[in-house]
């Protein structure tokens, strides 16, 4: 069963369109997005969340059509979805964000409160359990929110440009949450980044993203070696993205 198959998937807002006959099969593992501001990133991972119902196409989630309606809930259940902005109700804890968003996807009733301390130590608070959640830092509350999204294990993780808000240590804590995740080699996880370090130590693929089109889709490996010869960049990895950037600017 394939984790996520989008064909010739289309979105826009109004009359304006992101993106129009997309295609897009994302296998297990880690799946870094990258793409520059403005390449609807963010309304695909949208889409892909089923936040935003395709305008036309179709996407398929583990096997089930998320444009019937009636498969919404079951989809849903097995997704973990964290927007670059999140809402939370200013009273909750930590602990009773988290334990929320285990309720609402439907987390194992017996196992809920195990799997909740659980996901809270991997983001390194359950010292801070009890702190509300208007009172947190912008670091804490962003390392609350992925803690919320990967509870349960759910086989859909979807993070948007989850690093943003954390210190140097706390982004290398979070590649570490990412490459020890139970079932990793079951788990599809799409991680939108601007930090090319990101996909170079946790990512097994990566899309690269411009213009509402998907113009690069392989492997770290091989993307790396894509890298022309005096493209902008430290390493490989960047100068492989600015160089699929520049063909594309020129296609």
């Amino acid at each position: 069963m394939k984790p996520l198959i989008a064909k010739d998937l289309s979105q826009g807002y109004g009359t304006s369109t992101v993106f129009d006959g997309l295609n897009l099969d994302v296998p297990a593992g880690v799946t870094g997005l990258l793409g520059p501001n403005g390449a609807g990133k963010t309304t695909l991972l949208q889409t892909l969340a089923t936040v935003r119902p395709p305008r036309a196409g179709s996407l398929e989630i583990r096997g089930l059509d998320a444009t019937v309606p009636a498969s919404l809930p079951q989809i849903r259940s097995s997704i973990g979805y964290l927007p670059q902005e999140f809402g939370y109700p200013r009273g909750f804890s930590i602990h009773e964000f988290v334990l929320y968003c285990a309720w609402l996807r439907g987390v194992d009733r017996a196992r809920r409160d195990e799997l909740v301390a659980q996901a809270i130590r991997a983001v390194d608070l359950h010292e801070d359990s009890k702190r509300k959640m208007h009172k947190l830092s912008g670091g804490m509350r962003q390392r609350c929110g992925i803690a919320a999204t990967i509870v349960g294990d759910p086989a859909l993780v979807i993070l948007d440009e989850p690093t943003v808000g954390l210190d140097p240590m706390q982004r290398i804590a979070f590649r570490d949450i990412l490459t020890s995740l139970p079932n990793r080699d079951d788990t599809c996880v799409i991680l939108s980044t601007h930090l090319v370090e990101d996909i170079a130590t946790t990512c097994d693929s990566v899309a690269v993203m411009d213009g509402g089109r998907i113009i690069y889709f392989g492997s770290v490996d091989d993307f790396a070696s894509t890298a022309e010869s005096g493209a902008p960049g430290s390493s490989e990895l960047e100068r492989a993205y600015s160089s699929a950037i520049a063909r594309n600017e020129v296609a």
